[in-house]
């Protein structure tokens, strides 16, 4: 299919439902107050009635400030989620030795391990995230592989897959006047557009040598005027964060950890820590003095006390009157009922997004423990990175496949591409008592092998190592015996 036509709405009315959901979620992720109030302006009320912190009109007055306070526990929450599935980088394997060296050098080169984790954290926020790919002699001799916001995409799906997608990007923006690209990835070719116009309409298709951002592409483009990428492969990928979209039912978009109450909950928690802060704000102590103890300016200027002056001339009023002494006016701070509340928000909201309250430091302070122990006071956590795990495998290994092909293609390489297995890293740290604990009950019960116990305590080594390793064990605990077949010469 081409681009769009001129004079399109745009981003296209298809996309409104999706696309504003996920500015709500930019809003949270994002943490920007103005964002939070822009996007609840025309939702001022709860479904159960109550005003959202974030929903009403604060507009301060002259000389005072904004005292809402916003806690960044959904960016915590999209931190922690990335975390969890790439703190640890994955691990990459095929079956021929050439291809995986390249392959490693790609992965190490390009900073795959680095765009993961970027990619997790915007998809657990919004929901989902594209990768897709690139090349530039001139930056790098090796493809690329970059990430796209599911806000800035427009994808056709078929049977649940998807079929091609057109990526856009803003270029400028002055007054009404926005200038566009667009970039559509589909089997075997990427087309480019440059558009002028307006911030619900893509306007006019200009020629791309009228943006320096896009006059490169030039260069690039084939006799059909589109990129022709040299494989049958469709050069892009969506990544859904968690399935199903609870929101919008049928959708194969992914759903955000922040998708349906749990919204609610922030603002809740938002409420809470405001109050807080109001609290600490009044209880600040002042002393109410009689109109006497205060010194003029002068008409007009106002008085003021002064907290230093040591001595004070006695005022003519009997000292029982009222008014007739300084008096200390402190409140006190809920400070308890305020840290209750807040603790059981955040308890609910990481527990509704499907993480365990220990992911986030709330299981107190704690000794050291081991691995076993801490798989078990985050199950829920580690349950829900299993699921991301298997949503983000497949199309993971999509991509890493066409950077494979696209570095033959491109003559980077003469590798023969092959489509990798992907390893995802350890969620929690390495204990090494625990797994010489494992081996040797396997050992024991006579349930492993040698060679076995030497692949799981070192994953990274290749097989030559591996059975050099195992000759010496053997060697040094007498397993190593001559063969009691004799051998005849022919």
């Amino acid at each position: 299919m081409p681009l769009p036509d001129n004079n399109t709405p745009w981003p296209p009315p298809s996309c409104s439902a999706a696309l504003a959901e996920i500015a709500v979620d930019d809003a949270w992720y994002s943490g920007d107050r103005t964002r939070l109030a822009a996007v609840y302006r025309d939702q001022a009320r709860r479904e159960d009635g109550r005003r959202r912190l974030w929903g009403r009109d604060r507009t301060p007055a002259p000389g005072q400030a904004d005292t809402r306070l916003h806690i960044p526990l959904p960016a915590d929450i999209a931190t922690t989620s990335a975390d969890l599935l790439f703190a640890e980088p994955p691990v990459f394997t095929v079956d021929d030795t050439a291809t995986q060296a390249r392959l490693d050098e790609i992965s190490e080169q390009a900073g795959i391990a680095n765009t993961l984790l970027e990619a997790a954290e915007v998809s657990a926020a919004l929901g989902g995230v594209y990768l897709a790919a690139a090349w530039d002699a001139d930056v790098a001799t090796h493809p690329l592989l970059t990430t796209v916001h599911p806000d800035c995409a427009v994808p056709e799906w078929r049977f649940g897959y998807l079929t091609a997608v057109t990526f856009w990007r803003e270029l400028e923006r002055n007054g009404t006047t926005v200038v566009r690209t667009l970039e559509r990835h589909e089997r075997g070719q990427i087309l480019h557009g440059l558009y002028v116009g307006t911030p619900d309409n893509l306007g006019r298709a200009v020629p791309l040598t009228e943006h320096p951002e896009t006059a490169a592409v030039v260069d690039s483009l084939g006799p059909t005027g589109a990129v022709e990428t040299g494989i049958r492969a469709l050069t892009a990928s969506y990544v859904p964060n968690i399935r199903p979209n609870r929101q919008h039912r049928g959708s194969v978009l992914g759903r955000s950890d922040y998708q349906g109450g749990i919204r609610d909950l922030f603002d809740a928690l938002d409420s809470t820590w405001s109050s807080w802060m109001r609290d600490l704000r009044l209880a600040r102590a002042r002393l109410i003095v009689p109109d006497g103890y205060l010194r003029s300016h002068g008409p007009g200027q106002g008085s003021s006390f002064d907290l230093d002056r040591e001595i004070w001339q006695a005022l003519a009023i009997p000292p029982t009157e009222a008014g007739a002494g300084i008096t200390l006016a402190q409140f006190a701070i809920r400070v308890e009922e305020h840290q209750r509340t807040s603790d059981a928000l955040v308890r609910q909201i990481v527990g509704s997004a499907g993480y365990s309250a220990a992911s986030f430091g709330l299981g107190g302070d704690v000794a050291a423990v081991t691995a076993t122990e801490v798989l078990a006071r985050e199950r829920r956590s580690m349950t829900t990175r299993r699921k991301k795990t298997r949503y983000t495998g497949p199309p993971l290994a999509h991509m890493l496949d066409v950077l494979l092909q696209l570095d033959r293609v491109l003559g980077f390489s003469t590798i023969t591409p092959e489509r990798p297995a992907v390893a995802f890293g350890s969620a929690t740290p390495d204990d090494p008592v625990s797994a010489a604990q494992s081996l040797s009950l396997l050992a024991q019960a006579q349930a492993i092998s040698t060679e076995t116990k030497v692949r799981r305590v070192n994953p990274s080594w290749d097989g030559d190592a591996v059975l050099a390793e195992v000759q010496r064990i053997h060697a040094e605990t007498g397993q190593a015996v001559p063969d009691p077949v004799p051998s005849f010469a022919a």
